[in-house]
């Protein structure tokens, strides 16, 4: 252990092997192009499904190596991680509505957290103006009262409280235990955790399209291995010297908890330093997180020539990205993650919500995806139909007829 040695604590070692695992996230995501919504546009769109085996690839690598800790015992997952992926408060609603808009909002703003970040590595100040928005958005969800004004009225009603039905937690082998009245759930855990790891295997290696590229392999293996890490850091050797640490600290750190690697509230973490730079103890794993991606990706584009300068090509443009990055800082907080932090993060925990919220976005991005295809598909008709009647003299040129917008 670091901790102790020229003032360096265990903090900071906690936070500097989050940053160093975030700079392999980011530059491997930049290599391999690793992309959440860009597997749902290629499965919807063209039917490939490499991408989406990737991002599954990683959800069972994250799934196997939690299960293996647990059943070491070098990692115990408490029901007050964060974000509480176990917590026996099943929230159906704010999962399914948080997915939707977080879904649509990544595909209007071109990516997902991890890929936005990616992204502003890259040199695209595009996702700049979406990471920004997003922070901002998420920033409100978290540190301000807008959730309890606009959203708690109406979604904590709604909220399942499973311990009144003598069920503890809603991971999936705790609630099947419960409702079958199996006692030995933590068994339970480990036989549906395993039976759904080796499905996904066998499914991911069983598609060409996942086999015939290795960056599929790549960023997918990496993405999983770096959420098993953040358990680890989090909740394996260091945890309790982490918690101890905190506890007698003057002023207690920034969310001091086990968790692992997720991407929206990162941003509002960040967005809340940033406003008070000299407040150190309010870099935490999220805002580590954020900036290991960023500068991860930023060091492989400088080192491979592939730093680029992207700016909107349209003020439609401009206005999808930041309605995109709106809907993601909302949507995402109120879904307690996005596509990595509930996609991969918390499905590795096999918590009932955080599956919800993975469906959720995926068929908000899908949807949304078939909506932008019509309109092209009915601009494009009303264009043809224009140039047809045009070349037939029965329209001018131009300005005969109005595309619909």
């Amino acid at each position: 252990m670091i901790g102790g040695f020229m003032g360096f604590t265990v903090h900071n070692e906690v936070l500097l092997l989050v940053f160093l695992v975030a700079l392999v996230i980011g530059a491997v995501g930049n290599k391999t192009n690793f992309c959440t919504m860009g597997a749902v546009s290629d499965w919807v769109n063209m039917g490939d499904t490499g991408r989406m085996r990737a991002w599954l690839f990683a959800i069972a690598i994250a799934l196997t190596g939690l299960l293996l800790f647990e059943i070491m015992g070098a990692v115990t997952l408490p029901s007050d991680s964060f974000p509480p992926y176990r917590t026996s408060n099943f929230a159906w609603l704010r999962y399914v509505l948080g997915g939707l808009l977080f879904g649509v909002g990544m595909t209007l703003g071109s990516g997902c957290g991890q890929r936005t970040m990616v992204r502003v590595g890259q040199g695209n100040l595009k996702s700049l103006v979406v990471l920004i928005i997003a922070a901002i958005c998420a920033y409100l969800m978290l540190w301000t009262d807008f959730f309890s004004i606009v959203f708690m009225s109406w979604i904590n009603p709604t909220t399942i409280e499973l311990s009144k039905y003598g069920i503890p937690s809603q991971e999936i082998g705790t609630i099947v235990g419960g409702v079958f009245n199996i006692k030995n759930t933590q068994l339970l855990h480990w036989l549906i955790g395993g039976v759904v790891a080796l499905t996904l295997f066998v499914f991911i290696f069983k598609s060409p399209d996942f086999r015939s590229r290795f960056d599929n392999f790549l960023g997918g293996g990496v993405m999983g291995l770096a959420v098993v890490a953040g358990w680890y850091i989090t909740g394996g050797a260091l945890r309790e010297a982490w918690e101890e640490y905190a506890a007698f600290a003057t002023t207690i750190p920034s969310r001091v908890a086990v968790q692992s690697y997720t991407f929206i509230s990162p941003m509002g973490d960040t967005a809340r330093y940033l406003m008070q730079p000299a407040q150190t103890t309010m870099i935490n794993f999220g805002v580590m997180a954020l900036t290991g991606v960023i500068i991860g990706s930023f060091l492989y584009a400088i080192f491979t020539r592939k730093f680029r300068i992207e700016w909107f090509a349209s003020k439609s443009d401009f206005l999808n990205h930041a309605v995109g990055g709106s809907l993601m800082g909302f949507g995402g907080v109120l879904a307690m993650g996005c596509t990595i932090g509930q996609g991969v993060t918390g499905v590795s925990t096999l918590a009932l919500g955080s599956v919800l919220a993975l469906v959720s976005i995926i068929f908000g991005s899908a949807l949304t995806m078939k909506v932008q295809y019509y309109m092209l598909d009915e601009q494009g008709f009303w264009r043809a139909l224009h140039m047809g009647l045009a070349d037939m003299k029965l329209l001018p040129a131009s300005g005969g007829t109005k595309t619909p917008a």
